[in-house]
Parts: C-alpha cells; structure tokens; sequence
C-alpha cells in the first residue's frame, strides 16, 4: 500500500494515509510527501505512535530544524517543544490568533510539525486559513494596492517581556514554557505578497499577529487596512477546521497558510510536541 492522499473538501488541508512514519522514508516516498504537503498546505497524518525521534527524523527530511525563538523544549530533544495546557490551567489559550510561525525572523520556516499525544475528547480544533485563496479572491484595486507593499514584522505583542505572553502571563501558572525576551522588539521587512517558490502561486504572508504596520504608511492607514486585510484573510470560506486524534501528525506550509488555535477544552488536558522545518531563503 503507497502513500493516499484524500482532500478535506475545504479550501486546503488533506488526509494521508498509507504510510508508517515510525519507520524510515526513502527519497521517493519523501519527495511525494512534499509535493502532497505544497499542494494541499496542510496534511494530516493519523494513527501514527510516533516517538519524539521519529517526529526528528520526519521533520528532517523536508528541511533542517526551524528557530523557535521564545519557546522552550522538552529533555533530551532541542529542536522539540510542548504545546501544552494543564486540565486547571485558566490562562488565556496560547496562538488563538491567526498567524504564520515567526514571520518576524529574517528567514522564517517553511513548515511546522505539530504531533498530539493528549487530546481532549472535546475542542481544540486548529484552523487553517490558505492565504492563496484570500490574495486571490481580494477586489482588483485591493490587490494591486498590496502587491508592492512591504510589512514591518515584530514579536513584541506576544513575546516581549510586557507582551500577551510576557511576565505577567509567565507568573500565571501557564504549563507551557514561553521564554519572553527582549529581543521580541526587533523588526524584520518583507512583502506582504509571498511568491511560494515551490509553486510559483502568490499569498497574503502573515497578518496582524505579528505585522504591526507598513513601510511608507501612516500609523491610522496601516491600521485600517491590516484590519481590511484580516477579513479576507480569515473568512470561513478558506479556512478548515481540524479535529485533533491522538497519535496524529499534522504538517502544514507557513509560507501559504495561516493558522489559528482554539479552546473549549477546559478541564482536560492537551499535550502535542512541536517542531519547524527551517527555510533556506525568504
């Protein structure tokens, strides 16, 4: 049995089955990964008892290990971190806003892998949004307005040391460990229009989450039109919702998508590692 490949019916995202990731891929099974992976944006890969070194393994394969710059990571696996919340935890629920994993580096990853191993039997679901479908579907004069812009991005509203997930959240009994720094106030420049060097399509790259404003724009005009931005960015039409199993790897494309956590789990715990798949160039 080969590689299958069945699509969520949403705008991205697909099932794939047929595989054992426990085990050792050879180039050809990897290269039809990949090509599944660019196409669909997201794909989800189910009943897999991965280990931490089979989640190492795979990840490799499509890339080095990506920068997490403000998490850290579990014993014995630097290049894994916990997503995690704790049955009593009543702090705010970590990424609920839509967003691509650090866009604020100069090279940001290609791809991140997340792997669940305690999923609450309700909630929970991450949302994806694909990001071709929202440049695409902006009205002619919209898109000819963004096509030359370029964002200013930061981590400061997350990460810095006053950010959402700062010292104050850190001394709040939060499970997962975030490592606020300073160095979440610098900037980084790109496009707002992301040419995908894979397949050749344009996207909307990231979004309010970490885009604070645009070079050449006034506070107030960058403001309204991030805001005007997001509503295309994050309509329900293109976006898919994924249901969470335990013994699940999900893989999804930073450079086509966003993606977004949600709650509704309270009471029970979660636990998924984590890991990015570093890109060679913006």
């Amino acid at each position: 049995m080969g590689l299958n490949i069945e699509k969520t019916g949403a705008s991205c995202g697909a099932i794939a089955t047929g595989v054992d990731l426990t085990q050792a891929l050879s180039d050809d099974l990897v290269a039809e990964i990949r090509a599944a992976w660019v196409e669909n944006k997201v794909l989800a890969f189910p009943d897999q008892p991965m280990s931490d070194v089979d989640l190492e393994r795979f990840t490799v394969y499509f890339g080095a290990f990506g920068e997490d710059p403000f998490f850290g990571h579990i014993e014995g696996h630097e290049n894994i971190a916990a997503i995690q919340r704790n049955a009593d935890e009543t702090t705010p629920i970590f990424a609920e806003g839509f967003h691509s994993d650090w866009s604020f580096l100069d090279v940001p990853p290609a791809g991140t892998c997340l792997f669940g191993i305690t999923i609450p039997p309700i909630g929970g679901n991450t949302l994806f949004a694909d990001q071709v479908a929202a440049y695409e579907r902006l009205p002619d004069a919209l898109r000819d307005k963004v096509d030359g812009l370029v964002a200013v991005h930061s981590a400061e509203l997350g990460y810095a040391p006053d950010g959402k997930y700062g010292d104050d959240d850190q001394n709040s009994g939060r499970s997962m460990k975030i490592i606020p720094n300073e160095k979440a106030r610098e900037k980084t420049e790109h496009p707002l229009v992301r040419r995908h060097r894979e397949t050749g399509k344009k996207a909307l790259y990231s979004s309010l989450a970490y885009i604070q404003r645009f070079a050449g724009l006034e506070k107030e005009e960058s403001d309204a039109l991030l805001l005007e931005l997001y509503g295309y960015q994050t309509a329900q039409d293109i976006t898919y919702s994924h249901k969470w199993s335990a013994n699940m790897l999900v893989m999804w494309d930073n450079r086509s998508l966003l993606h977004a956590a949600t709650g509704g789990y309270d009471g029970h715990d979660r636990l998924l590692h984590r890991t990015t798949i570093a890109d060679t160039q913006f």
